[in-house]
This record gives C-alpha cells, structure tokens and sequence, in this order.
C-alpha cells in the first residue's frame, strides 16, 4: 500500500490568510453603499462604524457579549497548523477588545473533489486545538463545498464593561507597543513561492499560533486607553483606524519595530505579498514618505498578529512588566501625537 501524498494546502488557494482580505479601500466603498443600518440599536456599544475588532452588545448587567468572525485561505500547507492558527486568529479579535473568550461555532469551506476528508479532518482538528489552548469549547459549525479551501470561527465572548477597550479611544501621549514581530506576510510569501530556507520554516507558524490570551488581562488595566489587533491591513492599516477613530496623528519609530528574523533576507528576493500593495494603494498616502524597504515593513498583511496598545506614560512600565512576563514584545514602537494640519496621520522616522 502506497503512503498518501502529502498535501500542500497553500497550492489551492489564491490568497493567504489574513492577505485575503477585501483591501481597505475597496471595503470603505462596500459600506458605504449600503442603504440599511444597525448602527442606533440601544444596546450596540460598538458595531461597524468604528471599524473595530468585534461587535460588543450591552448585557444590561455591567457586562456585554463579545462577537466576532475571522476565516481564511490556507496560509500554511499542513493542515492542522493551519486549522490552528485559523482559530488563533478568530479568537483574538475577543482579546483585542479586553474580554475572555467563551465559545466558538466554525466556519468550513472545503473542495470536495480535489483534496481527501482525512485532510479536512485535520484541519477541524487544529482549530479544536487552539480552542483547548484558550480554554473553550468548538461547539459546532457550518460546512459547504467549495472552490478553496476556507476555515475559520465565529467567537462568543464576554467583557466587564469598564474592562471594554477599543479601537478610537486612544489620547495623545499614549505609548505604543506591539505584542508580536511584524514579517508574517514576508515569510509565509516565500514558503509559497518555495524558497522559505529550512532553518526559517517554523518562525511565522509559531508567531500566528500564540494566542493573544494578554489582552483579557490589559483589559484589566484604566491606563490602556486603546487596543486592536494587526491583521490583513498590516500595522500602518490598523494604527491607522486607532488613530482616525480617535482623530489623533502617530509617530513610530522604524528601528525599534520588532521583525522576524530574516524578514531582510525575503525582502531582498521580492517575497512580498500582494496584500501589501493594495494595502499601500489603500493608506499610503496617510503616512510619510518611505523606502521601499519600510512599505514592505508597514503595509505586510500579518496573519494573527500581535495586539497594537495604546499606553497612558504613567502605565508604560506595568504593562512592560506584563508583557515580558507573557514572552510578548515589551520595547514602546511608539507614540500617539496631536493631529497637525497638513501632516500625515502616521509619522514613519528613523527609517
């Protein structure tokens, strides 16, 4: 009996993770076209109009229901890894918003006719285990056939009202930080493309496979005055909404924004996604000048990324201490500044 072959997954699909997103300027002009809103429900707290990381309903109680939705291509090509970091993903929108995750409902696309259901199964299988590792059950779910293959989750959760952050709330002299090294998108092009070096293989799976878990603890903490997560649009997307929702400018620090490494090595072969091209042609013109180098850097489409935080001074040092004690980047990239009249909202130096 023949061994199965191994199935590489990121072959049958066009896009990669979080760079298959719709481009930011593409889903600003689907929004804005459609006629129907929910946006003055009584008991929404937060919903689309700020572009955040979840939908948050009030309870009623001092709490408030948590839910969100993420699903994706293959961004790996083992399966169970890729289930994994697929729910990773989901369940961070949950902790980006301060609150704990309580269950999670699938979302499975699947090409019937060309790959087997032992390789399906392995993908339930890895989201199952991201589910475990954040201490909540994958409760169910929804199947179809399809040209590609998709997974992902619907996520419930919860979060003390006065433990709620968001995405527009930031105030000027807040210290930025960033959990996680930026570079996903690089990588996972070159694996792709088939010249991912063997020594760098497991660098970008074992960042998209850590869960945000931080984020229900910051949660905890008044002197975080905002926080998202970094996905599809890359960092300059994402600091971008922080900054418009809470009409205020950013400046960051190229040189102490943290990178996988070899992150250089890709960049110099052109492993650069197409997500980071539509992200630019999107928000480009928002930031500063910059070398080609720095948009490859600003614009990657992270796939499960860190959680961008923004820091009242006087809070800086705990949350350094809380980060480095959850192995999270603790070094600021950052900073929130006052909106300037003819300045670009996000200020790239030191590149």
């Amino acid at each position: 009996m023949n061994p199965p072959q191994t199935v590489l997954l990121t072959q049958y699909s066009h896009g990669a993770g979080c760079g298959c997103k719709i481009s930011p300027a593409l889903l600003d002009e689907i929004l804005h076209q459609s006629k129907i809103t929910t946006a003055n429900h009584p008991r929404l707290i937060v919903g689309n109009e700020t572009r955040d990381d979840a939908a948050v309903f009030d309870l009623g109680d001092g709490t408030a229901i948590i839910s969100t939705t993420d699903f994706f291509m293959p961004i790996v090509d083992d399966p169970f890894t890729f289930g994994r970091i697929a729910a990773t993903n989901a369940i961070s929108d949950i902790y980006a918003m301060g609150g704990e995750p309580l269950l999670a409902i699938a979302i499975f696309a699947w090409p019937i006719d060309k790959l087997p259901a032992h390789v399906a199964s392995a993908v339930i299988d890895g989201g199952k285990q991201a589910c475990l590792d954040a201490g909540i059950p994958l409760a169910g779910g929804h199947s179809i056939d399809a040209p590609e293959p998709i997974f992902g989750l619907a996520v419930t959760g919860r979060v003390k009202l006065a433990a709620l952050k968001r995405n527009d709330t930031a105030q000027v002299g807040d210290i930025l930080f960033l959990t996680k090294p930026l570079g996903v998108g690089i990588l996972t092009t070159a694996q792709k493309s088939g010249v991912l070096r063997a020594e760098d293989a497991k660098k970008a799976p074992d960042i998209m496979c850590k869960l945000n878990t931080i984020g229900a603890k910051l949660g905890q903490l008044t002197g975080i005055t905002a926080m998202t997560d970094v996905t599809g649009f890359g960092l300059g997307g994402h600091l971008l909404e922080m900054c418009r929702g809470s009409q205020t400018h950013a400046e960051i620090n190229f040189k102490t924004l943290p990178l996988i490494e070899s992150v250089d090595y890709y960049l110099a072969q052109k492993q650069i996604p197409g997500g980071t091209f539509r992200n630019f042609a999107s928000y480009g013109g928002d930031i500063n000048p910059m070398s080609e180098s720095t948009q490859a850097i600003i614009c990657d489409p992270q796939t499960s990324g860190g959680l961008l935080i923004a820091v009242r001074p006087e809070t800086a040092a705990q949350v350094q201490h809380m980060l480095k004690t959850e192995d999270c980047i603790d070094q600021p990239i950052g900073q929130i500044i006052a909106q300037s009249p003819n300045q670009p909202i996000i200020r790239i130096c030191g590149q």
